[in-house]
């Protein structure tokens, strides 16, 4: 395994590199371009990333542990592969388009002020995780554990509370009437 201690990247422009095995702890990662790049079993400890460019990178085996994303962008990207033992991770204004959280388990994960367009969260535990002020548009939830989830402030999510756990949720009006589009209950 590389190691990588307390990495400070600014402005760095790797679109594509190949970072296998590489070990970041306690790193920051500032205004990067690390589009497409290849991280497969690395590892981020305690890291924060801000205002990076992640979409279409490769996180198979790679461990996410304390992690903070900040105004990041993530398009296309699978975090189903992630390592799950230690998966902690922290979104706040992040764009995350077309991505998948399938089959993981985020539960208190705050998503944070973030457009979540298109993406999957199917059979994911996020039990008392925060979509505070985030926009859902399109995305789906599917056998999901949303119990305690906070969607205060979050808009356009579309949540089948048929076949998702949503005991103890909290929502807010109007939003929150989108609940009732799965019900075939009809309003006026």
């Amino acid at each position: 395994m590389k190691q990588e201690q307390e990495v400070h990247w600014d402005q760095v422009d790797w679109p594509g590199t190949d970072f296998q095995h590489h070990f970041f702890i306690r790193s920051t990662i500032d205004h990067c371009n690390l589009s497409a790049c290849n991280f497969k079993n690395a590892k981020f400890v305690e890291c924060k990333m801000t205002a990076c460019n992640f979409s279409l990178v490769k996180f198979e085996g790679c461990r996410l542990q304390n992690c903070t994303f900040e105004n990041c962008k993530f398009v296309g990207v699978n975090f189903t592969p992630c390592d799950p033992l230690f998966l902690a991770i922290k979104f706040k204004n992040c764009l995350l388009e077309t991505c998948n959280f399938s089959d993981l388990e985020l539960k208190g994960t705050p998503f944070l002020h973030c457009q979540i367009r298109d993406t999957y969260f199917t059979h994911t535990n996020l039990s008392e995780a925060i979509f505070t002020g985030s926009d859902l548009s399109r995305s789906i939830f599917h056998n999901a554990d949303l119990r305690k989830a906070d969607f205060r402030g979050a808009i356009n999510y579309s949540i089948n509370p048929l076949t998702n756990k949503v005991e103890k949720a909290q929502f807010s009006k109007p939003e929150a009437l989108s609940l009732l589009d799965h019900l075939g209950v009809l309003m006026d």
